[in-house]
């Protein structure tokens, strides 16, 4: 039986929720579409972007992602609380940067700032914003809507994108969050689009990996040999302090290897350990 989102989401509590959003009709308006021969892949990253940059200014942390070609997942954790810490200021700021709203040049520092001003005069607004940038709900539309009128405009077409707002399931424990993390970064495993860590294309995991291997670039080793597993984008929370980046890694690694009953699609038992992986925390290769 379905639940109302309502009695999912409190708007007072921090939680972890994995989120889900599908074309309508389920159709292929991501990736390649084989009925009309139009390939769509390039949206697949602008979902990616958003995702990532909508984290910059909600109170709302994103743990995995996977942009499949109908269909995309998000692992978020929520902290309503924290909005009522930041200034007015930064409120008005945060906000500005996802509903630019009357800034017609975000590249004219002093259109920017009348904008910026007129929220600072208005409490009343800056309270129900305070309280939006706290929100999934929020946080999802800021996510759907723009990207229905972008592949809208760039098809000349107008009309329902997305088959409805988006599916909602609260993670009541660590070990439910990181089964979802791990089901959310193999997707395109499982859907046989990929057999490789390093080949799952607009996923969480990989984000990670790349970060790693870029981290390990510009210290030259010195990073920390046990780093805790954070969130890919958003406020830096310690949830789930005791895993590390690396132990995660293995877990999602280990589970890829296993076959699955209802798919088709597995990590290759070749696959060799990510680069410099061993160099970012301490854990046993295999």
């Amino acid at each position: 039986m379905a639940y109302a989102r309502s009695q999912l989401v409190s708007e007072e509590e921090p939680g972890f929720f994995h989120c889900v959003s599908r074309c309508v009709r389920r159709a292929f308006l991501w990736g390649f579409d084989i009925a009309t021969g139009k390939d769509f892949e390039h949206r697949r990253q602008w979902i990616e972007d958003r995702i990532l940059k909508l984290a910059e200014s909600f109170a709302v942390s994103v743990y995995a992602y996977a942009v499949m070609s109908n269909h995309f997942h998000v692992v978020l954790r929520s902290d309503p609380a924290a909005p009522r810490q930041w200034s007015d200021r930064e409120v008005a700021e945060r906000w500005l940067a996802i509903f630019p709203g009357s800034i017609s040049n975000r590249d004219d520092p002093a259109c920017v700032e009348r904008a910026t001003l007129a929220l600072l005069s208005n409490t009343e607004r800056l309270d129900v914003i305070r309280q939006r940038l706290g929100s999934i709900s929020w946080f999802m539309r800021a996510l759907n809507e723009p990207i229905a009128r972008m592949a809208n405009r760039e098809d000349g077409c107008t009309g329902r994108f997305w088959e409805g707002r988006f599916k909602c399931q609260a993670l009541l424990d660590e070990q439910a969050v990181l089964s979802c993390m791990a089901y959310v970064d193999l997707n395109p495993v499982r859907a046989g689009m990929c057999e490789t860590l390093r080949e799952s294309q607009h996923t969480s995991v990989r984000h990670r990996l790349e970060s790693a291997r870029s981290s390990i670039s510009k210290s030259l080793g010195r990073r920390s040999r046990d780093q805790a597993l954070k969130p890919v984008a958003g406020l830096d929370v310690d949830t789930l302090a005791e895993l590390t980046e690396s132990n995660y890694i293995g877990l999602v690694r280990w589970t890829g290897l296993q076959a699955h009953p209802d798919k088709h699609g597995k990590l290759s038992a070749a696959e060799a350990p990510p680069e410099g992986l061993w160099s970012v925390a301490n854990h046993p290769r295999e």
